[in-house]
């Protein structure tokens, strides 16, 4: 220790009678020391935060003493204390008498530990006294109280304050920040500035029509006028008026040859695709079709999920073949044309089930229910009474006779969720209802208001079933579509507690939230073949057999590139009808 303070410039330490070590400075030593002392002084006192000072820090020996002598414990290190408060000098103060504090170097910076081995050397801003390592603490700190003055964090501070004893003076009211004056505004192209590129500026455009201008549809019987009322009225004439003419024609009882499979594969190869035969007949997803039964004219419907129900004339080549007629408020889950009268088109929404009578350009109301409705069909060759699906899971019977759209009957039967009802083609009593996993056969006529017991069920199914349809001829199959990815074909030759499956076809029915569920619909054309949707790419729409046997792809690259959940098939001639999630239809026909 004596070594280190000789090479630091100080005298060596002598022995007191109580046993600690003294410092002894000469004039000289005591005044550089306190000069520095006061410099480092003046670099550690904090800076004001909000009209008050913080405490300032001084150098004390460990034990917190100094004393005036200067004396410190031999070993020890200087540590940092805080001081009493005390205003900072204006000016530099003259230095202190070697006997003070200041004087002894309490207060300077210097470091018992160091050894001080670069103090002999010849320093430029007088600190020689101090060691290298002292003397490049000093210019450190200097440089950092430098950095912190350009920071001005006490003007950052006092701004803080200030908002903080704003907020706690309305504490309950919540202030609304400022928007800064100086915010950067964001760039705006031309076109949303709406001005032209030569700088004129664009005719405003009209205001947006609100929701109150468009009323929902009213219950009772609507007027046929299409959507587009100011569209030419000629044409939506000339439309229902080939309506009426092909359902003016005689109808002939539609048998169904039973053919050779043979004949009927190149049959389904004779049909294709063309852009003709493409068209957009209403704004959004398909949800239901119906195919008219003429043999002379092609004529579809088609509705889609906002209630609009599109009449597309195939035939007709030109522009103005379809026109669409909004006659409901909801998604068009189930469309038919009457087969007893092909001039009546029923259609189901969820709160009401509507006739398009043509004959006289009007929808009639036939039901209106509380309960969502999901589908229906016919209970008699006339059409007289249909059998109706709720969404929440239980069936009505509808008399088309009675005055009054009530239902006639309502009936639990037990299901969670009813999706489609079919009627037998043979034993009109019997329907199939299909619900969360529940594939069940009723008969009509025991039907009651709870406790209704099926006569069959169809079991095997472990998620939802999407639709189930009794073959069009003698009713002998059901074929189903889960969302298992599975396809089953039921016999129903023999209507016992509980159904054989036929077969089971592995079939991707994945079709999102994007897409209406597949549903496999028989041919009524063939007895034994049924068409369904496909996932697969290219886009397609798929015929199997009742043994699971693909039998016929129908697809072409150039004009089908979407997916066609709803098909329907003409019942007497080769026309197929797929429509995509677009309000597209495509024809397939010879």
């Amino acid at each position: 220790m004596a070594l280190s303070q000789a090479a630091a410039g100080f005298p060596p330490q002598e022995s007191t009678p109580t046993g600690t070590a003294e410092l002894r400075l000469s004039p000289e030593q005591g005044e550089r020391r306190a000069v520095a002392a006061r410099q480092l002084r003046v670099l550690l006192t904090p800076l004001a935060v909000a009209g008050r000072r913080l405490p300032q820090k001084r150098l004390l020996d460990a034990y917190g003493g100094g004393g005036a002598e200067g004396r410190a414990p031999a070993g020890k290190r200087l540590c940092l204390e805080p001081s009493p408060r005390k205003p900072a000098p204006a000016s530099p103060p003259a230095a202190p008498p070697a006997g003070t504090p200041a004087g002894n170097g309490l207060d300077g910076v210097w470091d018992a530990d160091s050894d001080g081995s670069d103090a002999g050397d010849a320093a430029l801003d007088g600190y020689s006294q101090l060691s290298a390592y002292e003397r490049k603490r000093l210019k450190n700190i200097t440089e950092n109280a430098k950095f912190f003055a350009a920071l001005k964090l006490h003007e950052s501070a006092a701004r803080l304050h200030q908002i903080a004893t704003k907020r706690q003076s309305h504490v309950t009211k919540r202030a609304k920040p400022k928007k800064a004056e100086d915010e950067t505004v964001r760039r705006r192209s031309m076109r949303l500035q709406r001005v032209e590129p030569s700088g004129i500026p664009m005719p405003e455009m009209p205001a947006q029509p609100e929701a109150e201008e468009y009323p929902q549809v009213p219950a009772g019987p609507l007027p046929m006028i299409p959507e587009d009322q100011m569209g030419d009225s000629k044409l939506t004439e000339d439309l229902l008026a080939t309506w009426m003419r092909i359902s003016e024609v005689v109808l002939v009882t539609i048998t169904n040859v039973l053919m050779m499979l043979s004949r009927y594969q190149d049959s389904l190869n004779s049909m294709v695709l063309s852009e003709n035969n493409i068209k957009k007949v209403v704004k959004y997803r398909v949800c239901s079709m119906a195919i008219h039964p003429s043999e002379s004219i092609i004529f579809v419907a088609a509705g889609d999920k906002s209630g609009q129900i599109g009449l597309w004339n195939v035939n007709c080549e030109s522009e103005e073949g379809a026109h669409v007629f909004i006659p409901h408020n909801y998604p068009v889950s189930c469309m038919h044309f009457s087969p007893f009268n092909p001039a009546h088109l029923l259609s189901l929404s969820n709160d009401t089930l509507r006739c398009g009578d043509v004959t006289r350009a009007v929808f009639d109301e036939i039901c209106r229910s509380e309960e969502s409705l999901s589908s229906f069909d016919f209970l008699e060759d006339n059409a007289s009474t249909a059998i109706v699906g709720h969404w929440d899971g239980g069936v009505a019977v509808v008399d088309r006779r009675t005055p009054g759209t009530s239902s006639e009957l309502s009936a639990d039967i037990g299901f969670k969720r009813t999706r489609t009802v079919h009627v037998h083609p043979v034993n009109k009593q019997y329907f199939i209802a299909a619900g969360s996993v529940d594939v069940c056969i009723y008969d009509v006529r025991y039907l009651k208001s709870n406790g209704n017991k099926p006569v069959s069920s169809l079991k095997g199914h472990t998620k939802s079933v999407a639709s189930a349809y009794f073959s069009p001829v003698t009713g002998n199959r059901v074929v189903t579509v889960c969302a298992d990815d599975k396809l089953r074909v039921y016999d129903t030759t023999s209507l016992s507690s509980t159904v054989a499956v036929l077969s089971t076809v592995r079939h991707n029915n994945n079709t999102g939230r994007w897409l209406t569920r597949f549903r496999a619909i028989w041919d009524p054309k063939q007895e034994g073949c049924f068409v369904v949707g496909s996932m697969a790419r290219p886009r397609q729409i798929e015929v199997f057999q009742d043994t699971g046997k693909l039998l016929h792809s129908f697809y072409n690259l150039d004009c089908l590139g979407s997916v066609c959940s709803i098909n329907v098939v003409h019942p007497s001639k080769n026309i197929l009808v797929g429509g995509n999630s677009s309000g597209r239809l495509h024809v397939f026909k010879e």
